[in-house]
C-alpha cells in the first residue's frame, strides 16, 4: 500500500512541475464483458465511456469538442461522455467498482485510488504505458499502489478561499482576510447582514466526506501544520487541534451556513454562487462554473487564513483531475490512447488553460495571454507557500474523512468535547494503519 512517504513524493513532484509553469509565467510576462458500456459496432468503431465530473466544470462544449478532436485523430474510437457533478460520479463509480461496471475510462480523485487498486477494479496503468511503449518522463506525477501507478493527475487545482466581494464590502469589510481573527471578525459581520446569509459555508456529508480534506485540514495545512509524522496519523498535536477548536468557535458563533452535516461540494457552491455566503474555500475548477451561473457576482480568491502571527510557508490544499482505466474494461488500448491524448503536450495546455489548471504535463503550458486576473492571484498563492493533501494515497481515504467526520460532526452538536473527538479520530485512524 502506498503510505504517506511515497505520497510526499508525489506532492514534492507536483511542485516542481508547478515551479516550471512559473518560469514560464515570467518569461511570458517579459516577452471480459464491456464492462463500463465499451462497444463496438457492425463497422468495426469502439466506443468508450468516460465518466467524469469535468465537462460541467468547463466553458460550454469545449471539454466535448476535445472529445471531437481526439476522435478525429483516432478513427474508430468513439468517446460517450459520462459527466455529473462530483460527488454523483463518485457514487456512481463506487457502485461500479461493487458490480464490475466501470465505465472504461474514469475521473478519479486521489482519495479513492487506494481502494480501488486494493480492490483490482482500476488498471495497472505502469502495465497499459509498457504495452503502448509510451515515454512517462513527461508526467508531472503518477498515483501509485503497490509500485504499480493507477493514476495520472490530469490538471492540477489549488483550494484558495473564495470571497463575496459585494457581500463583504456591505459588511464593512474591506479586504479579504488573512489571518484566523481576521477571518472570524468578517465572518461575524458578515452573517450580521441578516436574512439568510452566513459568513462561511463548511461542508460535512458523510456520504461525500471530502469537507473534511479540502475544508477542515485546509486549516492545518494553512498554518504549516500537519495531521501526520512519521508517516502515521497524529490528529491531537497542536495544529490539528487549534483548527477543530477554531472551527469549534465559528460553529458557536452561528456564522456558519446551515446544513452543513448533509451539505456536499456541490452545495458549498451552490450558496457561494447565490450569493448567500461570504466566503468559501473551494477549487479553481468553479471559476467557470460560479461565472458562467451568476456573471453579475462579484468575488476574488486569496490564500486560506493562517494563525495570528504565523509567518512560514503556508500549506495550500490542491486536487487533481486524475484519470484511470477500469480493469473491466474490454477496450484498454482504446482506453489508454485517450489517456495519452490528455496528457499530450499541446491537449495538455489547452485542458489547463480552459479549466484555469495547472498541467499534468511537464512540457504543457497554459495560455497565460487571456491574462485572467484570478488564475495569475492562484499562481502567486501557490509561488509563496507549498501544495500540500496529505489523503492523497493513504489506504482508505474517504473512509480516513468518514470517520474523522463523524467525530466532528458530533463535537460540533455538542455531543462530546472537541479533545475527545480527536482522540476518537485517532483511534480510528490508526487501525487502518
Amino acid at each position: 500500500m502506498t503510505r504517506v512517504g511515497q505520497g510526499h513524493t508525489k506532492v514534492l513532484k507536483i511542485a516542481g512541475a508547478m515551479a516550471a509553469v512559473a518560469s514560464v509565467l515570467v518569461v511570458a510576462g517579459c516577452s471480459g464483458g464491456t464492462g463500463g458500456g465499451a462497444s463496438g459496432d457492425a463497422g468495426g468503431d469502439v466506443t468508450i465511456q468516460f465518466a467524469q465530473w469535468w465537462e460541467p466544470e468547463l466553458p460550454d462544449g469545449q471539454f466535448r469538442a476535445v472529445m471531437d478532436d481526439f476522435e478525429k485523430q483516432n478513427p474508430g474510437i468513439k468517446v460517450d461522455l459520462v459527466s455529473g457533478p462530483y460527488a454523483s460520479t463518485k457514487e456512481q463509480l463506487f457502485a461500479g467498482a461493487a458490480s464490475g461496471t466501470m465505465p472504461d475510462v474514469v475521473g478519479l480523485d486521489g482519495a479513492w485510488v487506494n481502494d480501488f487498486a486494493s480492490q483490482g477494479v482500476i488498471a495497472n496503468l505502469t502495465d497499459l504505458m509498457k504495452d503502448a511503449n509510451y515515454d512517462d518522463s513527461q508526467l508531472a506525477s503518477q498515483i501509485k499502489v503497490d509500485g504499480g501507478t493507477y493514476m495520472i493527475p490530469v490538471v492540477n487545482f489549488v483550494y484558495p478561499m473564495f470571497t463575496n466581494d459585494d457581500l463583504l464590502a456591505k459588511a464593512g469589510v474591506t479586504a479579504p482576510p488573512s489571518t484566523r481573527t481576521e477571518f472570524a471578525d468578517a465572518a461575524k459581520k458578515v452573517a450580521a447582514l441578516g436574512g439568510d446569509v452566513s459568513g462561511w459555508v463548511l461542508p460535512l456529508s458523510l456520504e461525500a466526506p471530502n469537507g473534511v480534506q479540502n475544508d477542515v485540514m485546509s486549516w492545518v495545512w494553512a498554518s504549516g501544520g500537519s495531521m501526520l509524522k512519521d508517516g502515521k496519523p497524529d490528529l491531537t498535536n497542536k495544529a490539528v487541534t487549534s483548527a477543530a477548536d477554531y472551527i469549534q468557535g465559528l460553529w458557536k458563533d452561528g456564522v456558519i451556513a446551515s446544513g452543513s452535516f448533509t451539505m456536499k461540494e456541490q452545495d458549498k457552491v451552490e450558496e457561494f454562487t447565490n450569493g448567500r455566503v461570504g466566503m468559501m474555500i473551494d477549487s479553481l475548477a468553479h471559476i467557470n462554473l460560479i461565472k458562467e451561473s451568476n456573471p453579475d457576482l462579484k468575488f476574488s480568491i486569496s490564500a486560506i487564513p493562517a494563525e495570528d502571527g504565523f509567518t512560514g510557508k503556508r500549506g495550500i490544499p490542491y486536487a487533481s483531475w486524475g484519470i484511470g482505466v477500469a480493469e473491466n474494461s474490454a477496450h484498454k488500448d482504446a482506453a489508454f490512447k485517450l489517456v495519452q491524448y490528455l496528457m499530450s503536450k499541446d491537449v495538455n495546455s489547452k485542458l489547463s488553460t480552459l479549466a484555469n489548471a495547472f498541467p499534468g504535463n511537464t512540457e504543457s503550458v497554459p495560455d497565460f495571454t487571456g491574462d485572467d486576473a484570478m488564475f495569475k492571484a492562484a499562481f502567486d498563492i501557490y509561488k509563496e507557500g507549498y501544495p500540500a493533501n496529505e489523503f492523497t494515497g493513504l489506504p482508505t481515504a474517504e473512509e480516513l474523512m468518514r470517520q474523522f467526520g463523524e467525530q466532528f460532526q458530533a463535537a460540533l452538536d455538542g455531543q462530546q468535547s472537541m479533545e475527545d473527538a480527536l482522540k476518537k479520530a485517532q483511534t480510528a485512524w490508526v487501525a487502518a494503519f
